[in-house]
C-alpha cells in the first residue's frame, strides 16, 4: 500500500508547456504515471508527448477524472493556480513553484482548511510511491518499494536518505516531501498520521531541519497518538543562529529552532535522531530488525 498517489492517482499538469511542467509532466509520465491531462490558459487542444492540453483545470477533471494536480506555475500566478486547483475539486494538490509570498499562502491555506482537499509544498520536490506512481521532480532511481515511509522538509536530503536505505536494502512505502517554506499544505503530523494508518508502513522516517517548530510538535503528537516506530534526522546543526540557510523556513531566531533544541524534544517523546544520513538509515535498519 502507499499513501497520497499510486496506481489510481489521475494527473492534470498546470504549467505543462513550459519548459519546466513539459519535463516533469513526461517523466513522471514515464515512471507509469497516469498523466491524463495539462493545463495552460490559450493553449487548449495542444498535446505535449501524447498528453491533452486544457484551458482550465475544472475542464481537464470534467474531460478527463483527473483527482491530483501539479503546480509547474511561476511564483506570481501559482497563487490564482492553487485556487483553480482547489475549485475544480481534485482531491490533492502538490505545488512544486518556489518564491510564494508567505502571506498569499496563509491565504491559500485558509481557503484550503474549509474543504477537505490536501495541499502539498509548495517548495517541495513532491510524493513517489515506488514502483506506482511519482508526482513532482524526485529521482525516481534512488527509490525502491518498500515498508518505510519518508517524510521530509528538504529535498536532497530526502534522496540522500533513501539511497543509504536502499544500501541497506530498505525501500520506502512512499516519499514525501513536504516543503521548506514557512507555511505548507500539510505538516509532519498530517504526514506521520497517513502512514500510522496505512497497513503496508511498518517504520516512518521524518526528516526535518532548523527553523520554526514542526519537529517539536510533531514530537508531541508522535508520543501521544502514533503506534509506527518513528525515526528522525535534523539538518542544520552547524547552522548559525539568525542566518538563513537555503529554505525560507529554515532560520534560527534566538535559542528558537536549532538543531540541537529539535533532537532533544524528539528523543524526549522516544524518537531516536540520527546525526547524519548514514546514522538515520542504520537506525531505521535496527527499528525494523526489532519488530
Amino acid at each position: 500500500m502507499s499513501i497520497l498517489v499510486d496506481k489510481n492517482t489521475k494527473l492534470v499538469v498546470q504549467g505543462i508547456t513550459g519548459r519546466e511542467g513539459a519535463f516533469h509532466a513526461t517523466r513522471n509520465k514515464a515512471y507509469g504515471t497516469n498523466v491524463v491531462a495539462g493545463v495552460t490558459p490559450g493553449k487548449a487542444g495542444q498535446d505535449v508527448e501524447g498528453i491533452p492540453v486544457f484551458n482550465t483545470v475544472r475542464d481537464a477533471v470534467e474531460e478527463t477524472g483527473a483527482n491530483t494536480a501539479m503546480v509547474f506555475v511561476p511564483p506570481r500566478f501559482a497563487t490564482d493556480a492553487l485556487y483553480e486547483a482547489i475549485e475544480s475539486g481534485v482531491d490533492l494538490i502538490i505545488c512544486i513553484t518556489e518564491g510564494i509570498p508567505a502571506h498569499d499562502m496563509m491565504q491559500v491555506y485558509t481557503h484550503l482548511r474549509r474543504g477537505n482537499q490536501t495541499l502539498i509544498g509548495p517548495n517541495c520536490p513532491g510524493i513517489i510511491s515506488p514502483g506506482r506512481a511519482s508526482v513532482g521532480i524526485m529521482p525516481t532511481q534512488v527509490f525502491n518499494p518498500g515498508r518505510v515511509g519518508l517524510v521530509s522538509r528538504s529535498g536532497t536530503l530526502t534522496y540522500q536518505i533513501s539511497k543509504e536505505l536502499a544500501a541497506l536494502g530498505i525501500g520506502q512505502s512512499s516519499v514525501v516531501g513536504i516543503g521548506g517554506d514557512p507555511v505548507v499544505g500539510s505538516s509532519f503530523i498530517d504526514i506521520v498520521t497517513r502512514f500510522d494508518a496505512d497497513p503496508e508502513t511498518d517504520l516512518i522516517v521524518m526528516v526535518g531541519e532548523i527553523g520554526g517548530n514542526e519537529e517539536e510538535k510533531a514530537a508531541e503528537f508522535i508520543a501521544a497518538n502514533v503506534s509506527t516506530p518513528v525515526v528522525s534526522y535534523i539538518a542544520g546543526f552547524q547552522a548559525p543562529p539568525g542566518k538563513q540557510m537555503g529554505h525560507a523556513g529554515a532560520i534560527i531566531t534566538g535559542s528558537s529552532g536549532t538543531a540541537q533544541g529539535k533532537k532533544e524534544a524528539l528523543e524526549a517523546k522516544g524518537v531516536r535522531v540520527g546525526t547524519n544520513p548514514t546514522e538515520v538509515a542504520e537506525l531505521a535498519q535496527q527499528a525494523l530488525a526489532a519488530q
